[in-house]
Order: C-alpha cells, then sequence, then structure tokens
C-alpha cells in the first residue's frame, strides 16, 4: 500500500491490500463456517447485500482450498476506500485534464506542459520482470479444478466467473482492452464468453475473426480495486484502459508478460487465466439470473480455451451476485456516474448533473438537469446522451432544470408531473440499439427509447394557456426576517 504525495491519497497494489484496508476500517466479516459454492455463497451474499452489510472473506469453502472474498465494493464508503477519494467528481475532473490536454506548440508553453507530460508518463503502465501473480505457473495440461467458482441462481445453467476481466488486443490498432464480462464454466477447460455485441471486447473479436485467426484472451480474476474498476468504465475509445486505471489509482499499473500468449497482465493479480477463442466456435450459454432480476435465457456464445494459469500460492478469489437491484454493482454504477460526468459536460457543457438510478440497473434510466437556454434543448441532450459510448443502451431518459435536484425522486417526480405535456414533451425513437440483458426488447439487441422534457416549456415549445408557468418561490426579505427571528419563534 503506497501514498501518491500528489493526491494525498491512498492507493492500493494489489486486492489483499485494499482487504487489510477494508479490514482496518471495518468494513470486512470472516466466515469460518464451511460454506458450498453450489447456491449457499451466493444466497449469503445477497442477503448481505439487500441489508446493506459489510464485505464478506469465505474462508472455509467446502472441497478447495482458496478464500471467497465477495461484496467488496458495495457500498458507497467501500468504492471511496477503493478509488482513494470521498469526491469522485475530483477523479473525473483530472482525467478531463489528462483527456483533453493539447500538445504544447511554443517552447513557452512546451516549458509550461513539462509537469503535466511527467504526470501522464507517471500514470502509464510499465512491464516488471517478475510479479506475485507468478508464485504458481502453469502451462502444462491447466484446469479449472482449483477454483471456487460460484452458482448464483437455481437456473443458473452452471458456476459462472462473475468478477473476471477479460483482456484483450485489437488486432489493428494493437490497443487493449479490459472489459468485465461472465464467464460459464463448460469445463475444467473452457469457458463461455458473454461478450455482448456492443462492448469493445466484441468488437476485437469480431474484428479477428474476420482474418480466420484465434484471439488471445487473458481472464483476471482479483487486481488492485483501480484495475478492477478500469474494466467496468466506459473508457473513451483509443484510451488505453491500463493507463486510466494509472490516472484513478494516482500511478502506473505495473504488468507482466503471459507464458503462453501475447498480452500483458496486472503483475499484482490473484489469478490470470490464459487462453484464446477460435472464430467460429460458439457453445450455448445461460440461462443466468442477471442484473435486471430476470434471467437472461440461453444463447450461442464464444468459447474460452484455458492454455495456461497464472496465480499467487494462495490467491483471493473475487466474485459478486448480480440479481434485482440493489446489490453491489449499483455502487460500482455509481462511482461511474459521479466520475464521467465531468467528461460528459467538457462535450455538453448545458449539463449541469447527471443520475442513473441504481433500481433502474444503470441502462434503465437516466435523469439529467440541464442549464436550458433555447427552445428543444432536452431533446437535443437526449439524443446527445444515447449517441454516446455506452449511453446508448440507455432505454429512458428524463430531462429536468437545473434548479431540480435528480437524485431527490419527489422532486423529480414533481418537476415530471408539473412540466410535462404528454403528447407534447414525451417521444419515442424507435428502432434503437438495446441492451442485451434487457427482458422487455422485442428482438435481441434491438428496441425503442423513451424521452420525457420535464423542463420548463419556453413559448416556442407551447406556451399554455395559463401563460408561462411561474414558480411559487418565498419573498426573500421574508426568508431573511424569519431566519433572522427562528429561535425567537421556539425553533432550535
Amino acid at each position: 500500500m503506497t501514498t501518491n504525495r500528489e493526491r494525498k491519497e491512498v492507493s492500493f497494489e494489489s486486492l489483499g491490500d485494499y482487504l487489510r484496508a477494508l479490514d482496518g476500517a471495518g468494513e470486512v466479516k470472516r466466515i469460518k463456517a464451511s460454506v458450498d459454492i453450489d447456491l449457499e455463497v451466493a444466497e449469503i451474499l445477497r442477503r448481505t447485500m439487500y441489508s446493506g452489510g459489510p464485505a464478506l472473506l469465505f474462508e472455509n469453502i467446502e472441497g478447495y482450498d482458496m478464500p471467497i472474498l465477495g461484496n467488496a465494493f458495495g457500498s458507497l464508503r467501500r468504492m471511496q476506500i477503493a478509488l482513494g477519494t470521498e469526491k469522485f467528481e475530483e477523479l473525473g475532473r483530472r482525467n478531463v485534464k489528462m483527456m483533453t490536454m493539447e500538445p504544447p506548440s511554443g517552447m513557452v508553453q512546451k516549458l509550461r506542459a513539462i509537469p503535466r507530460l511527467q504526470a501522464i508518463s507517471s500514470y502509464a503502465p510499465y512491464v516488471v520482470k517478475k510479479g506475485s501473480v507468478e508464485e504458481i505457473v502453469e502451462t502444462s495440461s491447466p484446469t479449472l479444478s482449483a477454483f471456487p467458482v460460484t452458482k448464483s441462481w437455481p437456473k443458473d445453467a452452471g458456476r459462472f466467473i462473475t468478477m473476471g476481466i477479460t483482456i484483450t488486443r485489437h488486432p489493428d490498432s494493437g490497443r487493449r482492452n479490459l472489459g468485465l464480462y461472465r464467464l460459464q464454466i463448460i469445463d475444467e477447460t473452457t469457458v463461455g464468453m458473454h461478450w455482448q455485441i456492443h462492448h469493445r471486447g466484441a468488437h476485437h473479436y469480431k474484428t479477428q475473426s474476420e482474418t480466420q485467426k484465434r484471439l488471445e484472451v487473458a481472464v483476471v480474476i482479483g487486481a488492485d480495486p483501480a484495475t478492477i474498476f478500469s474494466a467496468v468504465a466506459p473508457v473513451p475509445e483509443g484510451l488505453d484502459k491500463y493507463l486510466f486505471a494509472g490516472i484513478i489509482k494516482g500511478k502506473g499499473i505495473p504488468l507482466v508478460k503471459c507464458r503462453t500468449i501475447d498480452l500483458e497482465v496486472p503483475a499484482n493479480a490473484e489469478i490470470v487465466l490464459e487462453g484464446y477463442v477460435e472464430p467460429e466456435e460458439r457453445h450455448i450459454e445461460g440461462p443466468f439470473g442477471d442484473h435486471t432480476g430476470y434471467y437472461t435465457p440461453p444463447e450461442s456464445f464464444p468459447v474460452f480455451h484455458l492454455t495456461g494459469i497464472l496465480r499467487r500460492e494462495r490467491p483471493l478469489y473475487l466474485c459478486t451476485v448480480v440479481g434485482k437491484p440493489i446489490l453491489e454493482d449499483a455502487y460500482i454504477g455509481k462511482a461511474v456516474e459521479r466520475i464521467f460526468l465531468p467528461l460528459m459536460q467538457v462535450f455538453h457543457p448545458e449539463i449541469v448533473d447527471f443520475s442513473m438510478p441504481s433500481a433502474g440497473w444503470f441502462q434503465g434510466l437516466a435523469i439529467v438537469s440541464i442549464k436550458k437556454t433555447y427552445p428543444g434543448q432536452a431533446r437535443k441532450v437526449m439524443m446527445a446522451l444515447w449517441g454516446l459510448g455506452q449511453l446508448m443502451l440507455t432505454k429512458m431518459i428524463v430531462v429536468v432544470d437545473h434548479e431540480v435536484n435528480i437524485h431527490d425522486v419527489n422532486d423529480v417526480i414533481w418537476a415530471v408531473t408539473t412540466r410535462v405535456d404528454p403528447q407534447r414533451d414525451v417521444f419515442i425513437v424507435d428502432h434503437t440499439p438495446t441492451d442485451t440483458l434487457d427482458p422487455t426488447a422485442p428482438s435481441p439487441n434491438l428496441g425503442s427509447k423513451l424521452g420525457i422534457d420535464a423542463t420548463v416549456k419556453m413559448k416556442e415549445e407551447g406556451w399554455h394557456w395559463m401563460g408561462e408557468a411561474q414558480l411559487a418561490v418565498p419573498d426573500p426579505s421574508t426568508v431573511e426576517l424569519v431566519n433572522r427571528r427562528w429561535q425567537e419563534y421556539g425553533f432550535s
């Protein structure tokens, strides 16, 4: 565990470092009783998550000599510890600063840019000769038999790796991607890869398949929190996710070379599965109880073949449980929301705040407040967000005025019911991309969007018969008077 002087915050070199910090903060409960990976671990985790409980370390797994860590990120407090900040937006502003830095032209500008260039270089990933993840190396007949992969729901097709970071490299540009996708155990050497078609890993696979060559893949189970977060985050295309993790962490991520494939993985990871995916091979994956609260049906997906394993001598097996919100993934999503708000504001400066309520599983509903200055601006913002990365999968967007508190559902409902005429202010866009997991989509990956303009309408937008709506607010001088006399009235 190291301290970055610039941030004056804590960063973690490994998942074990993070676990020790959680332990010191009273955020971990150790379970010493013997537990089964078949449904029992998941049921304990769900009850703990729904009740707002701590991270759980299962120390006695039936049939396995490896502890399981779950609910490690299942609260805002744990996410703050994980990312080393109490204000996620500050990380977002630093990301924007790094991403939008213009190249210096003159000598004076170049000299002034040196500190920022040095900062960027300090965030960059770098390869080391040896890492903790290489304590045990298996390249001859490796199997998945040692890992306590859990089954979450009774109708799940089997056991699923639920917190595995899938690492691929684009065959043309060479850019690496880290994505968090579920992986179904087929047998001891093969795994079903749930690559949704909108995600970058699936794009790498499709591009490589066009050459009829296999795609090399690494799966990391357990890494430092910044690397795990980078795998979830909707990082702009072209930005290396290891670099993004370094920006979040405040220092570069050390990497080691895999032994059987040409990829780099975090040197301080717990477990790394090395392998490949063939261009035409498919296997039925699912059903799986997913974060919508419904089972996703069986579907054909690519197959990962295991060629090697890197791992610590006694690694932590990291897992999670997804289902009807609100569970652990909601808090990771909330950090994503706050960190990426400053980047949204760079492209759309009228945006004041942005929220994706946890109950809407983060793809179902977004609420946006804007500083409105011209007619049609709310719809413009909706269209822009639907065209921005993974926000293309958001089913419903509600836009309100800047004074509405979008994190207060009562304030949002008030705005919707007093500023929306359904015929004028609600619209549907058909034949658009939808989340693969959406149980309401009329066909896979294709459906419709709902937009609600809950802003105060300008004259050009349908000024109603009562005249322009006037918001009732208290008289400022009376407010000041009552403030002064509040204790005189007998209130504390």
